[in-house]
């Protein structure tokens, strides 16, 4: 079993993921694919005259605020537009995706954050009524259900509360969740990116492999922007005995098969201490 992250930012698109992933499943392979959306969103947000705002956390984690509109409009554009036209892609392709948010059938299920403390213009700020959240809990039998029916699942990064609320969760962190959850053999998440690097700038600067306990290291000292997040949910997730996370370019001709070649940045073993 793989799960895959397919990422929502600029410059990585969905038709080569979609293509190694017909491949995989053409061969018998489970996968659970998992998406972003943050260009759609920004876009429809903007567009509906509720421009994005992302905040910065003490600890240097870049994020959405996400109020109740922002969250509606988020359902509307991530949990519908993006997963709807991916669901799409793979059936063209001969894929049997089923798309979903962790909102249906309580398939993510978390804890409202409530409030973020952001840093803005060098002072701390607490910003109240936030629908952000965390993955706490994955509902791995209606998983597996639906991958022994032969369905591949293309769930949006959606979770409902404790108190049945729609949560905003983090794409990567939430992948993290669900592939440790369902004991898949690795986990493959894509950005726009070769991996992570140690100058951002230089894309030739790529740090292949992070040796096993040092993933907490090289996050403090490489991981920039939304990197932090990846590197982040890979660090839990090994936590939580997944084997192997591959953080690669979405961008290559095939950036699945290539991933799970060893191209990127591989974190293995106990790379969450």
């Amino acid at each position: 079993m793989l799960v895959v992250k397919l990422g929502g930012s600029n410059g990585l698109e969905f038709d080569a993921p979609c293509r190694d992933i017909a491949t995989l499943v053409g061969k018998g392979e489970w996968v659970v694919v998992v998406h972003g959306g943050s260009r759609e969103m920004d876009d429809i947000s903007t567009k509906l005259g509720r421009p994005p705002r992302y905040v910065t956390t003490p600890s240097g984690f870049q994020s959405r605020y996400t109020d109740r509109g922002t969250m509606e409009i988020f359902l509307m554009a991530v949990a519908g537009r993006v997963n709807k036209l991916l669901v799409e892609h793979l059936q063209g392709l001969g894929v049997n995706a089923i798309g979903l948010s962790g909102l249906d059938g309580r398939l993510l299920q978390g804890r409202r954050k409530g409030a973020i403390i952001a840093v803005e213009g060098g002072k701390r700020k607490v910003l109240r009524g936030d629908y952000g959240g965390t993955v706490e809990l994955v509902n791995v039998p209606l998983l597996r259900s639906l991958l022994k029916g032969g369905y591949t699942p293309v769930i949006a990064p959606v979770a409902i509360s404790t108190d049945n609320e729609a949560l905003n969760v983090d794409g990567d962190r939430a992948a993290a969740a669900l592939a440790a959850a369902l004991g898949a053999e690795a986990l493959v998440i894509l950005t726009n990116v070769p991996g992570l690097l140690r100058d951002p700038a230089d894309p030739a600067s790529l740090i292949p492999e992070i040796p096993p306990g040092e993933a907490r290291a090289y996050l403090d000292r490489y991981a920039q922007g939304r990197m932090k997040k990846k590197v982040l949910g890979a660090i839990e997730a090994l936590k939580r005995g997944l084997g192997r996370v591959i953080i690669a370019d979405g961008r290559a001709e095939r950036p699945v098969l290539s991933a799970l070649e060893g191209r990127g940045t591989v974190i293995s073993g106990e790379g969450g201490s």
